[in-house]
């Protein structure tokens, strides 16, 4: 067990998960909410979690459920949550103006060296912490991926006036938990998981709303052909290996990739209509909506698994 405190703000999905995290390797962990009913719900349900996970075989850390467990508090003080924090992970609605105003309440609570850390997916962090009267250079993103108990990344993403000294403490907290840190040098909208993501999703639409591949068709290339190969290697270095090394790849293949990257077109706005409609449509003949929390547990079911097998491969 450790001395040491966390402070998690929010206890939705993220927050419990984060909480679990910090947990597994016996950090004193802190969660706040605004409503006794939401703390009290969210201990019942992590305290569940912990022993499903036993008995999946799937819990972090050497410590037993009840060890973990125990490391966990709940309270609906902010006083008495940043009270000795090391570091606070914010994990509140995507609401911009909530996030304002909820760093400028840090601000004047927190102490001087205590890590301020937002698991945004949406905001750079400038945006809710520039108008801080102090310790605005504590604050930083570490976005994680859902779900971020079976999926490791993590993007530290500093905002311009983060001091260097937080980034390194993040990214060395990240990996005592079993995470695995990407660090960003600079803020960028979209970071870089979702800057990926969001350019998959332009061709996919454009490929699906051009009658070019199916919606079925179009998600089966990843996953029978691209994810399986970008589980265990990234785009880099599978070209890397696709050649006699990277540079020998592009200098093969470059002019290929830009002139095929020259036909992709405006970017989708996606909006509401018949393309979307019918997007829609396919989705839910694949998945209807009555059962997205049942895929949702088999997609976390084969997280969790493939994760197993990742650890066994390296």
């Amino acid at each position: 067990m450790k001395n040491e405190k966390i402070g998690i703000i929010g206890s939705g999905l993220i927050g419990r998960a984060w909480s679990m995290l910090f947990a597994s390797v016996g950090y004193k962990v802190m969660l706040y909410d605004i409503l006794p009913e939401q703390t009290s719900n969210a201990l019942k349900e992590i305290e569940k979690e912990l022993q499903a996970l036993q008995a999946k075989g799937a819990l972090r850390g050497t410590l037993s459920p009840a060890e973990q467990f125990s490391c966990i508090s709940v309270t609906t003080d902010i006083g008495e949550l940043v009270s000795n924090a090391i570091y606070l992970q914010e994990c509140i609605p995507e609401r911009l103006e909530w996030k304002r105003t909820l760093y400028t309440e840090l601000a004047d609570i927190v102490c001087s060296e205590t890590i301020m850390a937002s698991s945004t997916s949406t905001y750079m962090p400038s945006l809710f912490s520039e108008h801080m009267k102090q310790h605005r250079e504590n604050v930083l993103v570490a976005h994680p991926l859902n779900p971020p108990y079976y999926i490791p990344l993590v993007e530290i993403v500093p905002a311009p006036w983060t001091k260097a000294d937080m980034v390194t403490r993040t990214r060395e907290l990240m990996l005592e938990i079993g995470q695995k840190p990407v660090t960003l040098n600079r803020q960028i909208e979209g970071f870089a998981t979702n800057r990926i993501q969001y350019a998959i999703l332009n061709e996919v639409w454009r490929l699906v709303t051009d009658g070019v591949v199916s919606v079925a068709d179009a998600d089966r290339v990843m996953t029978e052909g691209l994810g399986l190969r970008y589980a265990l290697l990234g785009p880099l270095e599978t070209a890397h290996l696709n050649a006699d090394g990277v540079a020998d790849y592009f200098q093969r293949f470059g002019a290929e990739v830009y002139a095929v990257s020259q036909t992709y077109g405006p970017t989708p706005k996606m909006e509401a209509g018949a393309n979307l409609a019918n997007i829609a449509a396919e989705c839910e003949k694949m998945v209807p909506r009555a059962q997205l929390s049942a895929r949702r547990a088999q997609r976390d079911r084969f997280l969790r698994e493939l994760c197993a097998l990742k650890k066994q491969l390296e």
